[in-house]
């Protein structure tokens, strides 16, 4: 098995018999004190590049800006509010993700993350999940997930969170069942 630092490219191999390349890698980041996803697949840095966050913009509720850089759009619907991110979700954007999720949770309706571009999720980003779930909850909210990538919903499965999250391959499922609930 191989771990690629993302900061500085710097490669560990590892050999192991317990642990095939796309399974959960944790216990060979934890030995060599990187940080990163659990997954084989999922970014890694070692101890020696920094790991503090990046800038990356929040999009205003006012709608989405073009951007190159990870951002997160937040679009109020009659019935809900949106909360679409655009790029993995890991400690790099946490807090923009986190700020974004708690703004939608303020407004009072259900939310609807839409994960249709995000295509991998490291431990901080699944806290960010929980933490929005339970704060939603707490208001009398439902927050549920929308078009999940395959690596996503392996995480939740692997972490025993999948029958946490109400969880659509459409956005339009999310919306029509929202409605339904909340008429009954």
């Amino acid at each position: 098995m191989q771990l690629i630092c993302d900061g500085c490219g710097e490669i560990r191999t590892e050999v192991t018999s317990q642990l095939r390349e796309p399974d959960v890698v944790w216990p060979v980041i934890a030995e060599y004190a990187w940080s990163g996803s659990a997954f084989a697949t999922g970014p890694h840095r070692c101890p020696r590049c920094p790991t503090g966050p990046i800038d990356v913009p929040v999009v205003p509720s006012a709608g989405p800006v073009e951007s190159t850089a990870w951002h997160v759009a937040i679009d109020p619907l009659p019935d809900a509010v949106v909360v679409r991110p655009s790029g993995d979700i890991d400690l790099a954007v946490a807090e923009p993700l986190r700020a974004a999720l708690a703004e939608a949770v303020a407004v009072g309706r259900p939310v609807v993350l839409d994960l249709s571009q995000v295509e991998l999720i490291d431990s901080t980003g699944l806290g960010i999940l929980v933490r929005a779930h339970n704060d939603a909850r707490q208001r009398g909210l439902t927050l549920c997930l929308v078009s999940p990538s395959r690596f996503v919903l392996t995480v939740l499965h692997t972490m025993r969170l999948a029958g946490v999250f109400l969880t659509f391959d459409e956005r339009h499922q999310a919306l029509t069942c929202l409605a339904a609930a909340r008429a009954d």
